[in-house]
């Protein structure tokens, strides 16, 4: 594990996480990890941990959470959101998170919008996934098939 060097991050990248609509209650978190227990993408992701993602911003780690990857794996479930005991809305700070990298250059303007079809594209597969399972006679592997196509198609 590197060591962090607190006097080389920004100790008001909490602050400027907070000044916004939504965030408001980021730095209430006392990583419980309720958050990362009832995340559905935590449980299929081993490096995907919101208390994690929490932690490093309240560190200040700016450059390290506004340039990963991760930030744009949360599916936007609201799971957390509804059981925080402290209400720190983490699926608005994620929003908040996304717009920060976008404004300061760490990936491109289209990402928000390619996250948003992609998640949409996600719900529509895993629905079209249970409804096969439901209804068997239906085979709608073909359709299955088509849709897992086209979200690969994304220019990601």
């Amino acid at each position: 594990m590197e060591k962090i060097i607190l006097s080389e991050k920004d100790p008001n990248f909490k602050n400027e996480i907070a000044s916004q609509p939504g965030a408001e209650a980021f730095m209430r978190c006392f990583t419980c990890g309720t958050c990362t227990a009832s995340c559905p993408v935590a449980e299929v992701h081993e490096e995907y941990d919101p208390r994690k993602i929490i932690r490093m911003a309240m560190l200040g780690m700016r450059e390290e959470v506004l340039s990963s990857d991760i930030l744009w794996m949360c599916s936007r479930c609201y799971t957390c959101h509804a059981l925080c005991p402290q209400n720190v809305k983490f699926t608005d700070v994620i929003s908040v998170l996304r717009g920060m990298a976008i404004k300061e250059g760490h990936v491109p303007a289209e990402r928000q919008e390619e996250a948003k079809e992609l998640d949409k594209a996600v719900q529509e597969i895993r629905c079209l996934l249970i409804d096969n399972k439901l209804h068997p006679g239906k085979k709608k592997a073909d359709k299955i098939r088509s849709r897992i196509e086209d979200a690969l198609k994304d220019k990601w």
